[in-house]
């Protein structure tokens, strides 16, 4: 049996006045019209909080500060294993997010983005997340 590479992956708690951001995947990706944490790929060289910084930019257009990782995990789907890091962060104040990649972007209670339908490597980390 081959040995599966995992790909390191990160994702944005990224929070401001107790509402976090979350972005809707595009229907034509892999898990296309599921919610998930602002992130992407870790590329060569980078640490979790650079990736994640660079992803935000690439992603949304927004900057963020006071990175932090909380919690990860590791999930297989079934075509690849990913092993997703999950950071607290903030936007740099009066900073917008813009959908570049998402088909929405939205800022939700905790109570709220509990009841969308989300990734399954990011759903294993809700419970540590929203607690």
């Amino acid at each position: 049996m081959a040995e599966t590479k995992v790909i390191e992956v990160v994702g944005g708690i990224i929070r401001r006045e107790g509402k976090f951001l979350l972005g809707r995947r595009p229907l034509g990706k892999s898990q296309g019209g599921k919610w998930e944490f602002i992130g992407g790929k870790i590329e060569s060289g980078e640490t979790p909080e650079q990736a994640l910084a660079r992803e935000c930019m690439e992603e949304i257009a927004l900057p963020i500060i006071n990175a932090k990782i909380r919690t990860s995990v590791t999930h297989a789907y079934p075509d690849r294993m990913i092993h997703l890091t999950l950071i607290d962060c903030e936007p740099v104040p009066d900073a917008e997010p813009k959908a570049l990649e998402h088909d929405a972007l939205g800022w939700f209670t905790a109570a709220d983005a509990l009841k969308l339908d989300f990734c399954p490597a990011d759903i294993e980390l809700l419970p540590v997340v929203f607690k």
